[in-house]
């Protein structure tokens, strides 16, 4: 069977910057925001969330949504970019 692309779109380099962005201006390192994120139910690693922010790791929708919450924005923030949270 052949291996899925891992190939990321326009929307999910956005989230991805938008990702980042937030964080910073939350005052959160890496660590911070997965810890926040394992916290509300979604185990993660900085390192999942470096590759994430990275743009070298699809984020999926449970991650988005949690990621949301763990930065008190909605989910559609992270897909609109910086200025819509």
């Amino acid at each position: 069977m052949a291996a899925r692309s891992l190939e990321i779109g326009p929307a999910g380099m956005l989230a991805a910057r938008t990702i980042e962005i937030l964080r910073t201006e939350c005052g959160l390192g890496q660590r911070q925001l997965a810890a926040r994120s394992t916290a509300l139910g979604r185990p993660m690693s900085n390192t999942m969330l470096s590759r994430i922010e990275l743009a070298k790791r699809r984020c999926d929708i449970d991650d988005l949504v949690t990621i949301a919450a763990a930065l008190q924005v909605s989910p559609a923030a992270l897909l609109q970019g910086p200025g819509a949270a």
